[in-house]
């Protein structure tokens, strides 16, 4: 009823998703913000898709009663729904389709009902799309139920949810269900409100989604929405009212009694859009228009799709998907792909990374490109410096070479001077150059994709390698050596050469006596710990095949016979065939002496060298005697007599021994000689224990006690006296030596008899022992080093006491070489060869790159230096705003590159967004502070001197934009100021300018609303008022407390909520279809249906409202002016309606004057004018006061006549009065003079009172007279210019009536003119229409052909851009515009350049004649040290002479001492050999 009608309100409503006090902030349209679709009743136009379980006579006709049927006799009733309800041919028809509302006058007539006692019935309406549902409403036919329940689905049906259970007694119809009341707004709980068993008809059941009782701060919360969205509605009716009765009766009157029936059903809600619509279409098959329908399918904006606007359009994810909030549209934003790809998707870490600006990543980059916004050219290719971001061909192909180019020939993507990139360069490996990076660099070979270096050092020895290009060859590494040196690295002297050195042929002939030496190949070996050496001294002596060594002996201890022993470390395979020694005598041998039986063979022996072996004894003894100086030759003469591939034999040689021959020892002989010798049982003893083997091999066995003792005793012979230790008090532990062989022991790596030595590859020879060199592997020459020192022997530019680090000025360990610095400094880093200090302005890994702030090519051999940047002063003055530079290649101008905020060739001018003054000294350019509310790129935006903000973006404003301008709120400095969304109706006039321009509350956005209106837009009336239209604020609802449901009414209509039998806006009226008043009794309205507009008749007096042409109490007649029969009134001819209104004008007339007449008739003829002679008497008294203040009438002698006069003048008027009222009175019937007649009356009075006033004011006369002969001539004078026949007038109008007859004969002609002009400008119309200026337009504009202003970009003839102004030509577009543009700024480029030119021209004239000067200064210096040179020159020549006779004294005199030295070392070295070998037997 009543309820029904306030809910289904006309007009749009706020989005149904939120309850009266919650509504959301939002505008009127969705360009401001959110925006929603109106609410409405889901069923209209769903009746297919609303089903019962229930429904009487569906299949037959079934009979049914009413409880209590108070309006007719009748009782019961037939049902039959077989067929749609038909007002006369089916009206007993109830099926479900009948509750949709439809607004019919017939609406009582009809309802749904369901089968005679059935009490489990259900309806539900399936949706096909999702929607918010509001409220439910439904209004029953009988009593409402005894317990239903009203359940959702939001997912089709597949899952159910109980919104809210209603019985009458909640306790025993829904066991477990909550009472109530609600503490949250989604509690399930059991209303009994709506379950009572009165009204016994239309009554009510109401549900509302969302209770006004909470506040709902997040509408989009998934617990709201979980309570809104519904694709299915379903209302269970579980039992029903039966006064007492039992259904179990099987009676039929007993269930024919009791049944569900229903008026109207109405389901509050809207299409879905999340706030991203303000319409809804027809969903894809349902295509049913139907008037009032609410349909399902959003009609997206703000860039979104979807049933429900649930997700971003395609390509529009630069920004996460949001429902619409108030003023915030949220809508989804276009991603940024540079046209290069049309697909993109959201990445939340993206759009959080950018500070929740930006999170769109475009997907399938073409043209070869990458990046979030296909803004970088794919890894091989590089962006082309001329040409638009979004050219399809702005990315081209890398050329650099994979195997030398840094990540397998990744070039730089784009040009950055001052980050040193430059589009399309190829990044070479360290050790690699060339524009490809195809080669290496000098001193480098073997260009390898493996190599992270790119190629290999080839680590030439400087001394050894010729000076000059490239050291070594490209390809293979190797060096090219000097003529006097070898090596790979060069790094050796050629056999017979020594001294690598940085001599023209690198290294020296030896020079050596060819009978006394050997080359020195010396192979060190160093000793273990854990190992007893195999060797003696510091390792052995290489001795190739031909080649031999010679011993010196001069220490034989006892003239005897000595086994001759050769130890070495055989180094090939097989035997070594031929090994000859040579014994040489220092003379003939006297007979008497002990070698007096010596033989020529005995000095000349062959043996042969086993492979299996370390030492072999030669075949015959040697006779040495004491006192004498022998040399004995070791010759390798052949290694084999066969042919084998061995490529130059060697052996390695340790020592020659010698043994005495113990067998010709007396301890040893019983008689005999030589070989006859007889010997005895010790001799067997010695030979059994093989005593003489053990001392053989330099590795020694434990010896047995014989043999200790039997050496011992040799030992004894041989020297004649026990031999002192002389052990070395620092090498040694103790003085005591093992007293067989003498040997000391020794302390931590010391070595030799008496332990007065360091062994090889140790040091540092003291109380401690030795230490080991630790050399480094790979830096040292071998493990070996000074045995003083300790310093290793280093390979060529590695130092360090371990030869474990680079020089100065070298890097790369163990591989150390120089520093390539360019010659900018002298140290690098040891380890990556990053260069330290660069000098020069310089920076960089090689120092190949200058220093920001200068520019120039500091690489060694380019010629050039880094210069300072003329940006404007240079680096160190103060006055640089530039943070690097560089010379053009093609026009070798200097371009700056200019810091953030400058601009200008010499970066000298503030940039757009920047204010200061760069030309003072120490002037800066500074960011104007406009709070980022201003365009950065707009020359216009601030003042370039004051900093003053000029033009303000975002609806800001103020000097520094940092206010909200007029009708804007929000926070100006977050760029976030938003239109004032007032409500016109509801926000005070002072605060509006005009509808849409209105002023609110800076900070928050709040309206200043009209009283009894609230929300922040002031569009919506407070709880309990109605009618915001009224512009005036809202209105009290006034419900009658007693006749209501509730205090509130619809907003819109004022229509409160009335209860059954009242009605009427407050509900203190009778209710609808009834009038009277409700205190005392209503009456229906007794009105003929056929002439009525509505059923409803006036409360008050219950006339009906009747159609056009009907009237009477019960509208059942035709009215005057129609004809027929009632109810077919026809209008009466037109010519009725002609004289009605003539008569009616009479009539009314008639009855005015009527009206007149009797007003005379009660008030007299002076009635109606006594207004005018109160207003007369009113003048006279002020005439009065007048004259009685006029200085004028002073000289007047009576004063009192005057007044007697004055009486006299108001008699007369009375008396005159009193004639004119007679004569009204005569004329009253004539009505239409008497306005005539008081205008006449006026007249005469005025002039009365003249003539009067003559009188009286005879002093004001003078005056009067002079002012009315002014007002005569004045009159003459008008008179004059307008009457005669010489007026201006006069002659204007002669004028005049020429110039019309002159129009008139010259028309025609005109006429004929226009016309022929008018054809002629129509014809050149149609041919501007038809004429094609596509192509001028690309010539001009070049613009393609057939394209129009939207799709081009370079424009057209009439194109304008957005903001009105003309469009044509531009960047990428080849027209004339574009090319006389770009001319003229080429043009202006020249004039800049040539300025640049003749200032830099200007400074290198400065600079010339300084060198030119300082050349001359330099010439006159080089000329005096010419003068030095030439007598240094002769002093060296001198010097050198001298040096030369020098040298040849000392080698003179080295020869003959070396030669001395040489016997004397051999001597000692064969005594030393045979005092050991004496020790050892």
């Amino acid at each position: 009823g009543a309820a029904a009608a306030a809910l289904l309100g006309p007009g749009l409503q706020p989005p149904p998703t939120f309850s009266a006090c919650v509504e959301p902030e939002y505008s009127y349209g969705c360009a401001e913000g959110s925006c929603y679709p109106a609410t409405g009743d889901l069923l209209i136009g769903r009746a297919s898709q609303l089903f019962a379980s229930s429904t009487c006579g569906l299949h037959r006709p079934e009979p049914y009663c009413i409880v209590s049927h108070l309006q007719e006799d009748k009782k019961c009733f037939t049902c039959n729904s077989q067929f749609p309800f038909h007002e006369t041919l089916n009206y007993d028809s109830h099926l479900i389709e009948n509750v949709v509302t439809t607004f019919a006058p017939n609406r009582l007539k009809l309802w749904w009902q369901s089968e005679n006692g059935l009490e489990n019935v259900t309806l539900q309406l399936d949706l096909e799309a999702e929607f918010h549902f509001t409220h439910l409403i439904m209004t029953f036919k009988t009593f409402r139920p005894a317990a239903m329940l009203i359940e959702r689905s939001s997912d089709f049906g597949k899952t159910w949810k109980v919104y809210r259970y209603f019985a009458y007694d909640c306790e025993n119809s829904f066991p477990g269900v909550s009472t109530g009341p609600m503490k949250k707004v989604d509690d399930i709980i059991c209303d009994s409100r709506y379950s009572d068993i009165e009204p016994s008809t239309e009554g009510e059941v109401i549900y509302r989604a969302l209770d006004p009782a909470f506040r709902i701060e997040d509408p989009y919360s998934p617990r709201i929405q979980n309570l809104l969205k519904i694709t299915n509605l379903r209302i269970s009716f579980t039992k029903l009212h039966t006064l007492g009765d039992n259904l179990l009766d099987s009676r039929m009157e007993i269930k024919e009694k009791y049944y569900y029936a229903i008026y109207d059903m109405v389901v509050r809600g809207n299409c879905f859009c999340y706030g991203h619509a303000s319409e809804c279409a027809p969903v894809d098959g349902f295509n049913e228009e139907v008037e009032g329908m609410v349909h399902g399918h959003c009609m997206c904006r703000h860039n979104t799709k979807g049933l429900n606007c649930e997700l971003c359009l395609d390509f529009y994810h630069d920004l996460p998907w949001r429902p619409a909030e108030g003023r915030h549209s949220n809508a989804c934003k276009k991603c940024n792909c540079n046209g290069h790809s049309i697909q993109c998707h959201f990445d939340m870490a993206v759009y959080m990374a950018t500070g929740n600006t930006s999170g769109g990543v475009c997907d399938d980059c073409q043209h070869n490109t990458m990046g979030r916004n296909c803004e970088q050219c794919k890894p091989f290719y590089f962006q082309h410096p001329e040409r638009e971001i979004r050219d399809p061909n702005i990315c081209e192909p890398c050329n650099c070479d994979p195997l030398g180019s840094q990540n397998g020939g990744i070039c730089d993507r784009y040009t950055d001077f001052s980050a040193g990139l430059i589009a399309g360069q190829c990044r070479c490996k360290l050790f690699v150059e060339g524009e490809r990076c195809d080669l290496c660099k000098e001193g480098f070979y073997g260009l390898s994709a493996d190599n992270p270096l790119g190629c290999q050092s080839c680590a030439c020895n400087p001394l050894g390698t010729l000076p000059g290009g490239n050291p070594c060859d490209s390809e293979t590494g190797s060096c090219y050596c000097k003529r006097l040196a070898t090596g790979k690295h060069c790094e050796q002297c050629l056999p017979e050469h020594w001294g690598l050195s940085n001599d023209m042929d690198g290294c020296r002939p030896c020079d050596c006596y060819q009978g006394g030496a050997i080359n020195n190949n010396i192979v060190e070996r160093q000793y273990s710990q854990d190992r007893t050496p195999s060797w003696t001294g510091v390792g052995f002596v290489r001795v190739p095949e031909g080649a031999y060594l010679e011993f010196y002996i001069d220490n034989i201890p006892y003239s005897m016979e000595y086994d001759v022993v050769i130890r070495y470390e055989p180094q090939l395979p097989d035997h070594w065939e031929k090994a000859v020694i040579t014994v040489s005598r220092p003379g003939k041998i006297p007979t008497s002496s002990r070698c007096g039986n010596t033989v020529p063979d005995d000095d000349n022996q062959t043996v042969s060298l086993s492979p299996g072996s370390r030492y072999v004894v030669l075949p015959r003894p040697v006779c040495f005697e004491k006192g004498l100086n022998y040399t004995v030759r070791l010759e390798l003469s052949q290694y084999s007599s066969f042919d084998t591939e061995v490529e130059s034999p060697y052996t390695l040689i340790d020592s020659l021994v010698l043994m005495p021959y113990c067998k010709s020892l007396d301890i040893f002989t019983v008689g005999g000689s030589g070989e006859d010798v007889v010997t005895n049982s010790a001799w067997e003893t010695f030979q059994r224990y093989r005593c003489l083997e053990n001392s053989r091999s330099v590795v020694k066995t434990p010896m047995t006690d014989v043999c200790k003792n039997i050496i011992f005793s040799i030992s004894a012979l041989l020297h004649e006296t026990a031999l002192s230790c002389q052990c070395n008090p620092q090498g040694s532990l103790s003085s005591v030596c093992d007293s067989n062989g003498g040997q000391c022991q020794c302390r931590p790596n010391v070595v030799g008899r008496r332990c007065d030595r360091c062994t090889p590859g140790t040091f540092g020879f003291g109380p401690n022992g030795c230490k080991s060199c630790e050399c480094h592997l790979q830096g040292s020459v071998s493990s070996f080093c000074h045995p003083e020192t300790g310093q290793c022997y280093c390979f060529h530019g590695v130092y360090g006491r371990q030869c474990d680090r680079c020089l100065p000025g070298y890097w790369g360990f163990p591989n150390c070489q120089p520093c390539q610095c360019n010659g900018h400094t002298d140290d690098c880093d040891p380890y990556t060869g990053e260069c330290l200090n660069c000098r020069d302005s310089t920076m960089g890994h090689n120092c190949e790159r200058c220093l920001g702030g200068y520019y120039g090519d500091p690489v060694l051999g380019s010629g050039d230096h880094c210069r300072p940047c003329p940006c404007p002063d240079g680096p160190e003055s103060g006055r640089q705003f530039a943070s690097s530079c560089y010379q053009d290649p093609i026009t070798l101008q200097i371009v700056c590159v200019c810091n953030v905020g400058y601009i200008g060739s010499r970066c000298d001018e503030c940039a757009s967004g920047f204010f200061g003054d760069p030309e003072e000294t120490s002037g800066v350019c500074q960011p104007c502070q406009c709070n980022n509310n201003i365009d950065m790129t707009d020359p216009g935006a601030c003042d370039k001197q004051s900093g003053k903000c000029l033009k303000c973006l975002y609806q800001t404003e103020g000097e520094n934009c940092q206010l909200c301008k007029y009708g804007y709120y929000g926070h100006a400095l977050q760029q976030d100021c938003r239109k004032c969304v007032c409500n016109y109706l509801g926000t005070v006039r002072e605060h509006c300018n005009s509808s849409e321009d209105c002023q609110c509350e800076k900070t928050t956005g709040q309206c200043q609303c009209l009283p009894n209106v609230t929300g922040q837009n002031c569009d919506r009336c407070a709880p309990n008022t109605w009618r915001l239209a009224s512009g005036t604020g809202c209105e009290l609802c006034e419900c009658d407390v007693a006749r209501s449901f509730e205090p509130s009414c619809n907003e819109f209509t004022g229509q409160c909520q009335c209860m059954p039998g009242f009605g009427g806006r407050t509900c203190r009226e009778c209710q609808e279809f009834f009038w009277g008043d409700p205190n005392v009794a209503c009456q229906a309205c007794d009105c003929d249906p056929r002439g009525i507009q509505t059923p409803q008749c006036n409360r008050s007096t219950g006339l009906c409202v009747c159609k056009e042409g009907v009237e009477g109490p019960r509208c059942d007649k035709c009215t005057r002016g129609y004809s027929g029969i009632f109810p077919d009134c026809a209008p009466c001819h037109q010519c009725f309606a002609l004289w009605d209104v003539i008569i009616s004008e009479l009539t009314n007339r008639t009855q005015r004057f009527l009206e007149r007449a009797k007003i005379l008739k009660i008030s007299g003829v002076s009635g109606p004018y006594q207004q005018t002679i109160n207003t007369m008497e009113e003048k006279l008294n002020e005439i009065k006061s007048i004259l009685a203040q006029n200085p004028a009438a002073e000289p007047l002698k009576n004063i009192g006549n005057l007044f007697e006069e004055a009486g006299k003048l108001t008699a007369d008027v009375t008396e005159k009065m009193a004639e004119i009222e007679d004569k009204l009175s005569v004329i009253a019937l004539k009505s239409n003079n008497t306005d005539t007649h008081l205008r006449a009356l006026e007249t005469d009075a005025e002039r009365l009172i003249a003539e009067q006033l003559d009188l009286i004011s005879a002093g004001a006369l003078d005056s009067i007279t002079k002012y009315f002969q002014m007002s005569l001539e004045a009159e003459e004078r008008v008179n004059a210019s307008t009457v005669h026949p010489d007026s201006l007038v006069e002659l204007s109008a002669q004028t005049r009536q020429e110039v019309e007859d002159l129009i008139s004969e010259q028309e025609a002609q005109f006429k004929a003119k226009q016309e022929e002009q008018s054809r002629l400008l129509d014809e050149l119309a149609g041919k501007l229409q038809s004429l094609d200026l596509s192509e001028v337009a690309e010539k001009t504009c070049g613009t393609p052909s057939g394209a129009s202003c939207a799709d081009s970009e370079c424009g057209g003839l009439n194109c304008r851009t957005d903001e009105g102004e003309k469009k044509c030509g531009g960047p990428g577009c080849e027209g004339l515009v574009t090319v006389a543009h770009g001319a003229w700024q080429k043009a202006m480029d020249f004039d800049r350049d040539i300025l640049s030119a003749l200032a830099e021209v200007e400074e290198l004239s400065k600079m010339v004649s300084e060198a030119k000067q300082r050349a001359d200064e330099a010439k006159q210096n080089a000329q005096e040290v010419l003068l030095k040179t030439n007598a240094t020159k002769e002093q060296v020549d001198r010097s050198n002479e001298d040096l030369r006779n020098l040298i040849k004294q000392i080698r003179e005199f080295l020869i003959l001492k070396i030669l001395s030295e040489y016997y004397h070392f051999c001597e000692s070295c064969l005594d030393y050999a045979f005092h050991l070998s004496l020790r050892f037997l």
